[in-house]
């Protein structure tokens, strides 16, 4: 007889949240246990997040949360919006009886953390980024146990030592596969291969510094050149023809739904150091250049990109100083030097904790002491919004 426990995981809706969580829940329900997604609109439509949960075992709860700006005239709906949520988590309480919540960053995930914590039930946080994000440390205080990707993250205060956790950052498993496989072969003759990815927010200067940046290559390592580049809409027609005008093959998209496949053949990644994009560099042992988005929250990707930066496995350009000449400069040392690129593929890997979402999934069972459950009828249905009438605040 298969017995499961009951996890929610709530997650802000970018894809730095929902991925670690995505990563979590299929760890959970490969271990027999059953799993609800708190998120908002964003999160439920991220395409391959949540949408294909093996026996339909995973359901996906959309709601409200307040996000409190530094503009004082939007605290009284934040607040309101985060105590309908926290409503709403005490519902979904009441009817999945959840073992342990986690949350994992992020303003959907504030309202689960409330709820849980009202009703005593045991409760986590997960930290993606080098320095602890405002929601987690409003929460940090009052959660049983604290999970991070870094050795070091700011923010986090010393007396709540006891209860953290290095974990690492959980990414999918065919990233995860990667780490079978052997850097890909890199000749003087060879064709190099450079991924481009920056995210929703981050692509447009890749945009404009990149193609002049590789046409200033010599011209032995510029033919031998082929790219594959993330580009906001409005740049992708701009951008190709720069490449057709140099001559170096380029694959342009708005949107690559299979970056682990084209991790898997780069010799290069220049990206910026979003926590998951980190995680998957570091778990599959990919050399990068990395520009830190400067409007990251507490300019936490600065500090993502220490560890592998100190390791040797990337060099890191502050955008300030993220020019063309500056972007071949750096990309001369790493692809010229002998061994340079497979040297720092190398540290690269060093630094990578591919079992995080096997250790996050030991400690939430770990902190739950709700009884184990043999029966799934409470699970409900998938996708759903809950009721708000007759829930207590």
């Amino acid at each position: 007889m298969s017995i499961s426990r009951h996890f929610v995981l709530a997650a802000g809706g970018t894809g730095g949240h929902m991925i670690p969580a995505h990563a979590v829940a299929e760890e959970l329900m490969a271990r027999g246990h059953h799993v609800a997604l708190v998120t908002d609109e964003r999160g439920a439509k991220i395409p391959g997040i949540f949408d294909k949960a093996p026996d339909n075992r995973a359901q996906v709860h959309i709601m409200p949360a307040g996000r409190m700006t530094k503009n004082p005239t939007s605290w009284p709906g934040a607040l309101n919006a985060i105590l309908a949520g926290r409503a709403m988590a005490r519902r979904l309480n009441e009817t999945f009886r959840p073992t342990a919540v986690v949350g994992f960053g992020g303003y959907p995930a504030m309202p689960a953390l409330l709820g849980a914590l009202a009703d005593g039930i045991p409760t986590a946080i997960h930290e993606q980024n080098a320095v602890l994000g405002r929601v987690n440390r409003l929460l940090a205080g009052r959660v049983d146990a604290i999970a991070t990707a870094y050795p070091d993250v700011e923010r986090l205060k010393d007396g709540y030592a006891a209860k953290v956790h290095l974990i690492g950052n959980p990414v999918r498993e065919e990233v995860k596969q990667l780490r079978e496989e052997d850097f890909p072969a890199l000749t003087d003759e060879s064709v190099f291969r450079v991924l481009v990815i920056g995210g929703s927010q981050g692509a447009s200067i890749l945009s404009s510094v990149v193609p002049e940046g590789l046409s200033m290559l010599p011209v032995a390592l510029r033919r031998r050149l082929q790219v594959t580049q993330q580009c906001r809409a409005e740049d992708i027609d701009r951008v190709r023809k720069t490449y057709a005008e140099m001559e170096i093959p380029a694959d342009l998209a708005t949107y690559f739904n299979d970056v682990p496949e084209k991790l898997g053949w780069s010799h290069l990644v220049i990206a910026r150091a979003g926590a998951s994009t980190l995680a998957e560099l570091t778990c599959a042992g990919r050399p990068a250049i990395l520009i830190p988005l400067p409007s990251a929250m507490d300019d936490h990707q600065t500090a993502n990109a220490r560890e592998m930066t100190e390791a040797g496995g990337a060099r890191t350009i502050p955008q300030a100083r993220f020019t063309a000449v500056e972007l071949a400069k750096q990309m001369q040392k790493m692809a010229l030097e002998p061994g340079a690129l497979q040297n720092a593929a190398k540290r690269a890997r060093g630094c990578g904790r591919p079992n995080a979402a096997r250790d996050m999934a030991d400690l939430l069972e770990s902190i739950g002491h709700a009884p184990i459950m043999n029966d799934p009828v409470r699970v409900g249905p998938t996708p759903t919004t809950l009721n708000l009438q007759g829930v207590p605040a």
